[in-house]
């Protein structure tokens, strides 16, 4: 049982490990990004998460709202 749990806590820490190589061994290291909003790809064709798609949404006005504005000014 005991060799068991430890064979598990090593092949853990190796995974960590060779996960974290990248982020360790480099001068300014960190993960990759990997966020929609960070791939210039899709922001070319106008492609966003969908938080910001939806913030986006909540804060365009609609065709009344504009048509008030426009006769009040």
């Amino acid at each position: 049982m005991f060799n068991v749990i430890l064979a598990a806590i090593l092949i853990l820490i190796s995974c960590m490990v060779l996960l974290c190589v990248r982020v360790i061994l480099k001068k300014d290291g960190r993960f990759p990004d990997i966020h929609v909003d960070s791939s210039p790809a899709l922001r070319k064709k106008g492609i966003a998460c969908a938080r910001t798609q939806d913030w986006q949404a909540s804060h365009r006005k609609n065709l009344a709202d504009r048509m008030e504005e426009m006769m009040i000014n």
